[in-house]
């Protein structure tokens, strides 16, 4: 379990997995042997959080030590920032350091104002666009009705703060896989005996199955799984897996989601569609065995890829999820993309985050992969925050099946801090300590704060652009001073 080397103030987090847990101050206390009085300085941030208390916390809220680090902060410090970029605000007037104060002193009410500033952007996109023949969404057309987050956002945000890691269903599924013995022979085969012993559902090829917009269907009247003709193999046992979870697993998916905070039914369907999704991947590739796998190979996707007898991009995703509490894999940030910048995926083990409210960089590796179809793209990357990151690159995707076949161009990127690139066969002939192989990327064009990017596309927003005709600077774009 790694250590922190400085002293970590974090009341606020500790504070909330306790409210959370539906604890009291003195109830936690006694779990840690200490006095109440104790604990609510640490709560206050009056005291720091001694060593020997992380890990008991760690093990009681059952989250790893890099939950009670600055990554969280630092996520919403950038998502402020990207905010305050907006011309409705006056950016110059919040200084990072009052930035840095508000997400320490009170996290919950930064990510309130982050809340209403996406119900904001979503208010003025749906009246700039509107459905045409589409009934008009009466929470979000009624000027008396309350701004709300997409449920696809709200979960994901959940997803996050659980730092895409959900203990109860990775243990089931574990101890599933093992049951199944599903390292014994073929996944697809053996999930396909278990459905027909245990539950009576034959599989079957459905060839009109993807005209109608589905690559899976169960027909539960004639105990049938139907599955596209033309997935990959790997895909249709992702499914087979994901239909598994869906007969044996809906309590346990429930029981989860009744504990988050979200309340409306489409979030709360999307939050199942997801955990389905997490239950099958953690069958596919059990943790611990997966895990341990990783490391021997040095984290090369393609001979886990094998291995397994998964996609790229599920062992991509699954590499992100190791953050079961001590016995961490390395933390990860997983995205996958589309080509033109649509973040279709997005979650971060590490202090990374995504642009919010703005395109991606277009620095980044995971644009240069459509370049270089099925290849695999290495970058050492700085953001503006000063962070150094291993990111490893490729699209994803299956084949054309006929000229008319238009399938979905993504890619996708799984990234490290540079301190675990080491531990990544990736990093191999690479100088890690050369400055000239670092890229430099930021979030989007308005708030990223470097002014001399050849790729800049818009003015840094909140400043003066320097309108000087008698020279022109590298971007074509200059912040007056």
């Amino acid at each position: 379990m790694k250590k922190p080397a400085t002293k970590i103030f974090t009341g606020s987090r500790i504070r909330h997995q306790r409210t959370r847990m539906g604890m009291t101050q003195s109830a936690l206390a006694l779990q840690l042997g200490i006095s109440a009085s104790y604990l609510n300085q640490i709560e206050h941030d009056v005291r720091p959080l001694p060593l020997p208390l992380l890990n008991a916390l760690c093990d009681i809220f059952s989250v790893g030590v890099d939950y009670f680090s600055d990554t969280e902060e630092a996520r919403g410090i950038q998502a402020l920032r990207e905010i305050l970029a907006d011309p409705v605000f006056d950016m110059g007037a919040v200084k990072l350091d009052s930035m840095q104060a508000a997400m320490r002193v009170a996290p919950d009410l930064c990510m309130q104002f982050v809340r209403l500033y996406r119900a904001y952007l979503l208010r003025h996109e749906q009246a700039a666009v509107p459905l045409v023949g589409h009934a008009p969404h009466p929470d979000t057309t009624t000027p008396d009705a309350p701004d709300r987050v997409e449920p696809y956002e709200a979960v994901n945000d959940w997803v996050q703060a659980q730092r895409n890691y959900f203990d109860e269903i990775d243990r089931t599924a574990e101890r599933q896989a093992a049951l199944m013995r599903l390292d014994e022979g073929s996944p697809r085969e053996q999930l396909g005996r278990y459905l027909m012993d245990h539950h009576g559902i034959r599989t079957e090829i459905d060839l009109g199955l993807s005209q109608r917009g589905l690559m899976w269907h169960m027909d539960r009247r004639n105990r049938t799984l139907f599955l596209s003709r033309i997935a990959p193999s790997e895909s249709s046992t992702f499914w087979m897996a994901q239909a598994l979870g869906q007969i044996e697993h809906q309590a346990i998916f429930a029981r989860i989601i009744r504990r988050s905070r979200l309340r409306e039914s489409e979030a709360r369907g999307l939050a199942r569609v997801y955990l389905t999704n997490y239950f099958a991947g953690a069958l596919l590739l059990p943790y611990e065995r997966f895990r341990a796998s990783a490391h021997e190979v040095r984290h090369d996707l393609e001979r886990l890829q094998r291995h397994f007898g998964v996609s790229f991009e599920q062992a991509c995703q699954r590499l992100s999820t190791l953050q079961r509490p001590g016995s961490e894999g390395i933390p990860f940030y997983f995205l996958k993309t589309d080509i033109a910048g649509n973040i279709l995926k997005s979650f971060s083990a590490n202090r990374f985050t995504q642009s919010r409210f703005g395109g991606p960089c277009p620095l980044w590796n995971v644009f240069r992969a459509f370049t270089t179809p099925q290849q695999v793209q290495v970058q050492l990357s700085r953001t503006t925050d000063g962070a150094l990151y291993l990111n490893v690159a490729r699209t994803v995707g299956r084949d054309n099946i006929s000229y008319l076949d238009r399938p979905r161009l993504a890619a996708v990127v799984l990234g490290c801090s540079i301190a675990d690139a080491g531990h990544l066969v990736y990093s191999a002939g690479l100088d890690l300590n050369d400055p000239r192989m670092i890229i430099p990327i930021g979030p989007g064009c308005r708030a990223c704060t470097r002014e001399n990017c050849h790729h800049r596309a818009l003015p840094m927003v909140g400043h003066r652009v320097d309108t000087d005709n008698e020279g022109r600077g590298i971007a074509p774009y200059r912040t007056a001073l």
